[in-house]
């Protein structure tokens, strides 16, 4: 990898889960929950993921961290490709690379105090001399916003919030580089919620972290990321910095998706653009752009060819037709031209 700003590098990510037939345990098809995604993270920044339910947000950053194999595709962590490690070397590479779950409750085992929680692993990896273990879980968990008494109790004495707190802190206690944060704020009241993103950026500036921030949120999106990255049933359809995927989203689903957000000005008049339909099966999705059985700019061409994923401006990638050059646009309808073909036959 020539960048060494880049800590992470997806490129061309596939994940299909096998369907198979009830009798005779055959597969007969795949559900495609992710679909040739790819983007990079620069070290010490945020990238946040966001889109409907179900378009493969999570599946994504599951399989970033490797706790589900690839079906194709590459991912680059610090260089190494991490599908590529045998299990001595995974094993040393998993405390760089962390996850908080979206539920705090099921997250966390139920039989094991808090410092066991967040202690087993930095145990098991021995990320301090047994002398200092003590001193080393009082001081991720101060960090983290939680006394040192908590010790000794149990997840189900604390609320939400403070489960989430336990979370953070049994991934802040690897020393980590990397975290896939799920929906880490999505099953906790508004005003957590925004202790608990404080939390991490505080975390982050302290630390120097990276983040894949999956999120429904918008909002919370907006405050938290540098970059942004917009996913359609398994597939990505756009991908900016920040401000600038905000200020002027290219593509269609984006825009619908972000004209959604609630404006705290009763004199604001949204544009709320809706979506019809309901969103197709990632079992069938609908040939060419799967976005077309629902996009209002919908071109014949839409309905084949797959669009290609290129750098729309600066930094702006989109893959929509509405974007296309000469040359893509003469690609496209041959591609057209042979899936019509196809399909007569």
């Amino acid at each position: 990898m020539g960048n060494n700003d880049t800590i992470l590098e997806v490129n061309n990510l596939v994940k299909y889960f096998p369907i198979k037939s009830s009798f005779f345990k055959r597969t007969i098809g795949n559900v495609k929950a992710v679909d040739g995604v790819s983007f990079k993270i620069r070290r010490k920044h945020t990238m946040g993921l966001v889109g409907e339910s179900g378009c493969g947000k999570s599946t994504c950053g599951r399989t970033i961290l490797r706790l589900q194999e690839k079906t194709s595709g590459e991912v680059l962590f610090d260089g190494q490709d991490v599908f590529s490690l045998n299990k001595e070397q995974l094993r040393k590479l998993r405390p760089r690379m962390q996850l908080v779950f979206q539920d705090p409750y099921s997250s966390l085992s139920p039989r094991l105090p808090v410092g066991e929680i967040i202690g087993e692993a930095v145990r098991e990896h021995g990320i301090v001399p047994a002398g200092e273990f003590d001193d080393y879980i009082t001081r991720v968990m101060e960090v983290c916003g939680l006394p040192s008494y908590y010790k000794e109790r149990y997840p189900h004495e604390f609320s939400g919030g403070q489960r989430q707190r336990i979370c953070i802190a049994r991934a802040l206690a690897l020393a980590p580089d990397f975290i896939v944060c799920d929906e880490p704020v999505s099953a906790l009241d508004v005003s957590i919620q925004a202790q608990i993103i404080n939390l991490l950026k505080q975390l982050q500036q302290d630390f120097g972290l990276t983040y894949l921030f999956i999120s429904h949120d918008l909002s919370v999106v907006e405050h938290i990321s540098d970059t942004v990255g917009v996913m359609y049933l398994g597939t990505m359809v756009e991908y900016a910095p920040t401000e600038k995927i905000f200020a002027k989203p290219l593509n269609p689903y984006t825009k619908a998706l972000f004209s959604a957000i609630p404006i705290p000005d009763p004199d604001v008049k949204l544009n709320r653009i809706i979506l019809k339909g309901s969103i197709p099966s990632p079992a069938n999705p609908p040939s060419g752009c799967k976005f077309h059985t629902r996009c209002e700019q919908c071109m014949e061409i839409c309905k084949y060819a797959k669009p290609e994923w290129k750098e729309v401006e600066p930094e702006h990638y989109c893959a929509c037709h509405l974007y296309n050059n000469d040359q893509e646009q003469k690609r496209a309808e041959q591609e057209a031209d042979r899936v019509r073909k196809e399909t007569k036959n």
